[in-house]
């Protein structure tokens, strides 16, 4: 009995002393919550009850060297709707009658209901979005995310934008795509389209669980959810559901407004007040809308803005940098490299909401900050002649006419040859001592200001290039100047001399032009044999540069005088001009503020790469029915491929070649054949040769620059050896001009003796003088230092359609098309690849018809013109400015020269100088003639 006594009080005492546990552990919690983590609770309830509604600020400013603005702001009534002044309702009427008065009033709505009408049926605008992306980018409709990816990862790869190994992972190959400039809309981690996610997400509000439910049910359950009568026609259910769908979309912020058009006329404002109480909820409000007074000048430097919608500025603007989903930032150019400077600080009102989100009192308010002042370097007078200069010279190009101009008029015709392609091009001025951009063109351009409240669907299809498949196809939004990189041609020849001086050239050591080098079976000419079959005798470095002499420049590249058959008394080789190619920054990025591509000194080491990528993808469409035993379909077939191009490094005879294909299977009859193709076509080739130095010498070959790298190596040479860091921004003022930041200018000596620098300034010189620009400069009352080049672009003009081409040509290939299409068809249905039909339809040609080469194929399409390229520095005594004008398939280098001429004579207030006389000065000038 004390037993079981003894037992029950030690239990009574375990649970005392357990509750007694208890109560102190939620005291101290209590107390933690209360007094430590009390003021994070208090704020977490408050942001429950309290909301901030954000009002815009007005963009900073963006305006030239003299603060002429080029970028501000101006006032626009937008249209907005409250969900909670709404009647729940009345919601459907309130909204048919809005859209009415805007529709009257012709407004621009923004319309992101994503189930459309093309007038026949309804679909899903998201479906739309894929198909157009496919067709822009020659992929097959039936195409999964995942294979779509692939065919732009090949496609890229072939273009040889990206370089691609077999172990990679997508999210890796997505990043060399984007850095390449491609955004497939897929996500690699679902291996789904991102519309395609969009229109589950979307579908998800409105509790539909079916994702490959068609756009017409999904409409009348969606319909049938908003209570919609049947008897409205079409037009009017649609604009119900598109204001009902924007409020929805808020979800718990339904205290924020609905922004419905933007930038709507006075007319629409009265309206709208007029009739205030029939349409409750609905308000009009004054937002700041970004404005170009100068419509498209400086457009490519200024860039665009618009809202946020890829996944990058999601990632970057919404979840890193707290932006609203819906703001607007700056997509390229200054307005994306200062977003967060020009942004400003938005205001707010706060307004309490109960516990569904609904607004119940307005608190306090904030006005908004407008964002900081960016102070360009760029004059807008100097830029405003710039493209309009550029584009008077393309005018005049494409149809052979003459350049008319108080300083003389320059014909842009050669031969009665019109070069009717040259459609766009670029020029840039730069201050030769700081590296300031003054002025920079592309063209074509386009109006900036066409961005601002949303750019439709026309205008994006106008912005877009006619031909997609032509890397030269004029593009509006493209800035060739800092993103295009070509072939420099004559231009680079000062490169070339200096090399050869800094190795122990005589300047004044003459060498003998005979007109053109034999070398390997082929002839290297001088563009003067070429052209005329002349020859410009004994040529030193000033007058070689002075006539552009390409046999001079042949000479010293390799340190051999072929006129005298013996060395030069300097060592030489492509190792050296390429160095000293780098040491002018051509290599390498600017540091412009906006973007840029960094062209490329050639490596000879890539060329055997490059060789062998050719190699790989000509053969493999050639063979594919030369093997006695398999097919192109085999596993074999690729590894037969690969082993002819691993023989590359080795190259083997051509009687061991022979053997080496009969060995692999290839048919008795094709084995001579494909060995003397691959052996003299490419095999030959792959290896740097004295040919390769030739070219590289007179800025052909490997060569890749953009006409801002140019310009700035340009400058080195005016300035006496600086390499400046180039700018095109001068300084950043706070919105209250509290504090200004001016940029700081950067230049690094490069490490070339000066004096040999003198002898490329005397040759450039020489070239306005009596030299290949003496028509552009002979009138000119400023001693001009330039240089003209002429680089050769080779290859034939893809056409618009691929596809439609080869069919067209079909029997001039000798081909039946039935066939051809059916073999392409098959082998499409056999290959791994993710090609292009096109690419199909081409092999079945081959295959049909084996005497083809892709030459052949090609045979039909238009040449390339040559690349005209102006540069140019003055005053020659004092350089100040350095101007480099480019040309896409312009013709000649001088083409080019009168962009350069009219901006020198505007920066130094030359040009129209006869205006400027005063009236009784005038009268003087008729009274001093009179007599």
């Amino acid at each position: 009995m004390n037993k079981m006594k003894l037992d029950t009080n030690n239990r009574f005492q375990i649970m005392y002393a357990f509750i007694c546990i208890v109560f102190v552990g939620l005291f101290v919690r209590m107390s933690y919550m209360t007094i430590i983590q009390g003021d994070d609770f208090y704020s977490v309830a408050e942001n429950k009850v309290y909301k901030k509604i954000e009002s815009q600020a007005p963009r900073g400013e963006i305006k030239d060297r003299n603060g002429k603005l080029l970028a501000g702001n101006r006032p626009s009534f937008t249209v907005l709707i409250s969900q909670n002044e709404l009647v729940k309702e009345k919601i459907n009427d309130t909204a048919l009658k809005l859209m009415e008065i805007l529709r009257n009033n012709n407004e621009a709505v923004s319309d992101d209901f994503p189930i459309k009408n093309n007038g026949t049926e309804l679909f899903f605008a998201f479906d739309e979005k894929i198909s157009q992306w496919k067709e822009k980018n020659d992929i097959e409709t039936n195409k999964d995310a995942k294979d779509s990816f692939f065919t732009v990862v090949q496609n890229a790869k072939d273009q040889g934008l990206i370089e691609v190994t077999e172990e990679e992972h997508a999210v890796d190959l997505q990043k060399k795509l984007n850095d390449a400039g491609f955004y497939p809309p897929i996500s690699v981690s679902r291996w789904e389209f991102t519309e395609e996610i969009r229109k589950q997400e979307w579908l998800a509000k409105y509790k539909i669980k079916d994702k490959n439910i068609d756009a017409s049910a999904a409409y009348k359950l969606i319909k049938e959810y908003y209570e919609i009568p049947d008897n409205l026609n079409d037009t009017k259910v649609r604009d119900i559901l598109l204001i009902r769908d924007m409020l929805k979309s808020k979800g718990y912020f339904q205290y924020e407004p609905v922004q419905i058009a933007v930038d709507v006329s006075k007319k629409t404002v009265s309206t709208i007040e007029e009739l205030s109480i029939d349409i409750p909820g609905v308000t009009v409000q004054i937002n700041p809308i970004r404005y170009y007074p100068n419509g498209s000048l400086a457009s490519h430097i200024l860039g665009q803005i618009g809202r946020i919608s890829t996944q990058e500025e999601i990632a970057k603007y919404v979840n890193e940098k707290k932006y609203n989903s819906s703001d607007i930032i700056g997509k390229t150019g200054i307005e994306k490299k200062y977003e967060e400077i020009l942004k400003g600080k938005n205001g707010y009102r706060r307004v309490q909401v109960d516990a569904f989100g609904r607004l119940i009192n307005s608190i306090d308010y904030e006005t908004p900050l407008s964002g900081d002042t960016v102070y360009l370097t760029i004059d807008s007078d100097l830029q405003k002649v710039a493209e309009e200069s550029l584009k008077k010279t393309l005018e005049l190009i494409q149809t052979g006419g003459t350049y008319e101009s108080e300083w003389g008029n320059v014909r842009l015709r050669k031969n009665n040859k019109i070069y009717n392609k040259a459609a766009s091009g670029a020029v840039v001025a730069l201050d030769v001592k700081s590296g300031e951009v003054l002025a920079m063109a592309s063209y074509p351009d386009y109006d900036p200001n066409i961005f601002t409240t949303g750019v439709s669907a026309s205008d994006m299809d106008n912005l877009m290039p006619e031909n997609l498949n032509d890397p030269l196809s004029p593009k509006p939004l493209y800035n060739i100047a800092t993103m295009t990189s070509v072939q420099p041609g004559s231009a680079f020849k000062m490169i070339t001399g200096l090399a050869a001086l800094e190795s122990g050239l005589d300047p004044n050591y003459r060498i003998k032009d005979e007109g053109f080098i034999e070398m390997g079976g082929r002839r290297f000419g001088c563009w003067f044999w070429n052209d005329y079959g002349g020859k410009h005798g004994e040529e030193d470095l000033v007058a070689a540069l002075r006539d552009s002499c390409n046999y001079y420049f042949y000479s010293i590249s390799v340190g051999y005088d072929y006129a005298k058959e013996k060395p030069l008394p300097v060592e030489m080789n492509s190792g050296k001009i390429l160095d000293m190619a780098k040491l002018f920054g051509l290599d390498d990025f600017t540091g412009i503020q906006i973007e840029e591509v960094s062209g490329k000194v050639p490596d000879p080491k890539q060329k055997l790469e490059e060789t062998r990528k050719a190699l790989y993808y000509s053969i493999n469409a050639k063979m594919r029915n030369y093997f006695t035993d398999i097919t192109s379909s085999s596993p074999l077939y690729e590894e037969r491929i690969n082993k002819i191009v691993s023989w590359m490094d080795e190259n083997p005879s051509r009687t061991e070649l022979i053997n080496r294909m009969k060995e692999l299977k290839v048919k008795e009859d094709l084995a001579v054949e494909i060995a003397e193709y691959v052996k003299y076509s490419y095999y030959n080739q792959g290896t740097w040769k004295t040919g390769d130095t030739f070219n590289l010498s007179i800025g052909q070959g490997a060569h890749a620059y953009t006409p801002l790298q140019i310009a700035n190596y340009i400058s080195a040479i005016a300035n006496n050896g600086y390499l400046n860091r180039v700018t095109v921004v001068d300084r950043i003022e706070k919105y209250d001009k509290s504090d200004i930041d001016k940029i700081e200018r950067k230049s690094e000596e490069i490490p070339v003796n000066k004096d040999n620098l003198e002898y490329l300034r005397r040759g450039m010189i020489d070239v306005t003088d009596e030299g290949t620009a003496k028509e552009i400069f002979q009138n000119f009352p400023i001693k001009v230092a330039a240089k003209t080049g002429t680089a050769q672009k080779s290859g034939k003009i893809p056409a618009v359609d691929e596809e439609e081409y080869l069919l067209s040509h079909m029997r001039d290939y000798r081909v039946d098309k039935t066939q051809a299409v059916n073999l392409a068809n098959k082998l499409k249905s056999e290959s791994t690849e993710n090609l292009a039909s096109h690419r199909y339809l081409r092999r079945a040609i081959l295959e049909l018809n084996p005497s083809l080469s892709d030459e052949d194929i090609n045979r039909f399409k238009d040449n390339y013109d040559n690349f005209a390229w102006f540069v140019s520095y003055a005053p020659h005594d004092n350089p100040e400015i350095a101007v480099v004008s480019l040309i896409f398939q312009g013709g000649s280098g001088g083409y080019a020269g009168p962009v350069a001429r009219e901006i020198i004579a505007q920066y130094f207030g030359i040009n129209n100088q006869n205006e400027d006389i005063t009236t009784s000065e005038q009268e003087q000038v008729d009274e001093n003639s009179t007599n």
